[in-house]
């Protein structure tokens, strides 16, 4: 890969997420009258008559997102499994693409009927923490990127913490939080997902700027991702 190509990968990583972020700021000021930020997802913009908005908003971020990960793949030291964590981040591209194919839907009498949508839901965020976990260590392999791996970690174990709290008091109607899921959502999104994602973003389009190639990780530190 090129240090263009590199760069290309390391602005779609950036890029994706404030979009994302962007979009849907907008459709929650201008397009969608009656929608809670506090107790909606984002993914129940889709079910408002301007859902074609969100639902192009995923697919694009999807698509920014698998291109981010074959570049943090080539940006990265080389190791043994190493291609797990690029992979993962794959896996959540994908997960977007999957939710605006099936996005939510609103029913006669005004209900969410999710269909396959949580599905991509869970691709994205079950996906992102492992993907954040497992990135960790093979950022903690290469000199270049070491200075990253505590807060990538961390990262990953908080959501992936944070995924079954989050079920467990706002994911179901009868959960005690259920009215304030859109907000614990965001939360999670906000300050743990978008921030690990964009500092590795960052960190590759630096290292798109030098011109040397990647070298391979040292035998003796083979293991792990």
């Amino acid at each position: 890969m090129t240090t263009t190509q590199l760069r290309l990968a390391a602005w779609a990583g950036i890029i994706g997420p404030v979009l994302f972020f962007f979009t849907w700021m907008a459709q929650e000021l201008f397009l969608t009258e009656g929608y809670s930020p506090i107790s909606h997802s984002v993914s129940a913009l889709a079910a408002w008559p301007h859902g074609w908005v969100q639902n192009v908003n995923f697919v694009v971020f999807g698509l920014l997102t698998i291109w981010f990960a074959v570049g943090l793949h080539r940006g990265l030291a080389s190791s043994r499994f190493g291609i797990a964590g690029p992979a993962l981040f794959a896996v959540t591209g994908l997960g977007l693409i999957w939710a605006a194919v099936f996005p939510l839907r609103l029913n006669a009498a005004g209900d969410f009927v999710p269909g396959l949508h949580p599905v991509g839901g869970s691709l994205f965020f079950i996906g992102s923490a492992l993907a954040l976990l497992v990135i960790s260590f093979r950022v903690a392999r290469d000199p270049d990127w070491a200075h990253l791996t505590v807060p990538v970690r961390l990262a990953g174990i908080l959501v992936i913490v944070s995924i079954p709290v989050t079920i467990m008091f706002f994911g179901t109607p009868d959960a005690p939080l259920w009215d304030w899921g859109g907000l614990a959502q965001r939360i999670l999104v906000l300050a743990l997902i978008f921030p690990a994602r964009i500092a590795l973003s960052y960190r590759l389009l630096r290292i798109g700027r030098t011109s040397r190639p990647r070298s391979k990780v040292s035998p003796g530190s083979l293991s792990g991702a």
